[in-house]
């Protein structure tokens, strides 16, 4: 696994928040996992659409490291494994629903390329 060659130093609340939350994929799996619940690996997967395997499973397992989401498995054949948030999670939603609100009036949207996730959310413009 990658090491910081330096120790990290978070001194501020916003740059904790932003580490937890921040970051191209994160969010992302926060706002899917707010919007359809508790999901398989691969269902959770397909709604990300364009993200690899493994930056999926690195991205995850800071998220339960930071209490964001929880992986719940059971003893099945074939192992059946599930992710939805924690309340910690979910204390996320409305910050994230904030900051989308607050780039909608700054960001031109191209609905070609808008993820499927992104238009659940409670933006709207004007």
């Amino acid at each position: 696994m990658y090491r910081h060659k330096l120790e990290e130093d978070i001194r501020c609340p916003l740059e904790y928040g932003l580490e937890i939350f921040g970051g191209k994929w994160k969010s992302r799996i926060i706002c899917v996992l707010a919007e359809k619940g508790t999901l398989r690996y691969s269902i959770l997967r397909k709604e990300m659409s364009n993200i690899t395997d493994a930056v999926l499973a690195v991205a995850l397992k800071n998220l339960i490291a930071d209490d964001i989401v929880q992986r719940k498995s059971f003893d099945e054949v074939p192992p059946r494994v599930e992710y939805c948030l924690t309340e910690k999670g979910k204390s996320v939603i409305p910050i994230l629903q904030s900051i989308c609100r607050w780039s909608g009036a700054y960001h031109k949207e191209d609905n070609e390329n808008t993820m499927t996730q992104c238009k659940k959310c409670d933006y709207k413009e004007g």
